[in-house]
């Protein structure tokens, strides 16, 4: 995390276990303003897991989380206030129109009728939604359904943005597209992005990427400087390396494991 930027997402030595089974595994991190960061790692690496414990969804067996200064155990409507969210599944509303989706999340929020109204409008026009208000969200393409939850994500003015596998299912043209919105969004607006995604190629974006590895971080750093530290010319060698499997296959790790 730039030590010049202010911080919006401080993570220090989270656990979450679920039984026997440790997801997340002193887990530590940050995010800074006009920072987008990608959290890279296999499915079944703990990102899914964080992303619930962010967005307070779920509450870590051990370490603490602040949002812009507050403590999500501690103080979490100012916490999670500050947060906006685009999860992997998609949690539109089919039935309603564009704007009424984004009509009721505003609402949600607080955010007075007059200023729904500028803030809805402007964010359609940045998304290029503007010609969908009055369709219903079935109507529309996974692409563009992903870009009404981006822009509901958006509405309250938050600090920092949770992207989690966003571009799952989208073809490579609408995956492009909807990272370069972020890419826009955090620069021009000072926006903290964390991304999770187990496509390096989106990571290869990243201010800097943080490999996530069963439940516990291998590697910090900008997408050159974790090539360059293994010893490779790309962040996708270098992944790999990280990331493969013990000598032996599952065979091995079971016995490594015992």
């Amino acid at each position: 995390m730039s030590e010049t930027r202010e911080p919006v997402l401080v993570v220090e030595d989270a656990t979450k276990r679920y039984g026997a089974v440790t997801a997340l595994d002193g887990v530590s991190l940050g995010v800074a303003a006009a920072e987008f960061v990608a959290l890279l790692g296999l499915n079944g690496a703990g990102k899914t897991t964080l992303f619930q414990l962010l967005s307070g969804l779920f509450v870590a067996d051990g370490g603490s989380i602040r949002i812009h200064g507050h403590d999500i155990r501690r103080d979490p409507v100012p916490a999670l206030a500050g947060i906006g969210i685009v999860f992997q599944q998609p949690t539109l509303d089919l039935d309603l129109t564009v704007l009424a989706n984004l009509r009721f999340h505003a609402g949600l929020h607080g955010i007075p009728r007059a200023l729904q109204e500028e803030r809805i409008t402007a964010a359609m026009a940045r998304l290029g939604l503007g010609e969908m208000a009055q369709r219903k969200a079935r109507e529309l393409s996974g692409g563009n359904r992903r870009r009404v939850e981006l822009a509901r994500a958006l509405l309250h003015e938050p600090r920092l943005v949770l992207m989690d596998e966003p571009t799952v299912g989208l073809d490579p043209a609408t995956r492009r597209d909807l990272l370069q919105h972020m890419l826009r969004l955090k620069a021009e607006q000072g926006i903290g992005v964390l991304w999770a995604t187990h496509l390096i190629d989106e990571a290869e974006s990243a201010d800097r990427v943080i490999i996530l590895h069963r439940g516990k971080v291998l590697k910090v750093g900008t997408p050159r400087a974790l090539a360059e530290s293994a010893g490779t010319s790309r962040l996708a060698e270098a992944f790999m390396a990280l990331t493969k499997p013990p000598e032996g296959g599952a065979n091995g790790q079971r016995n490594a494991e015992r």
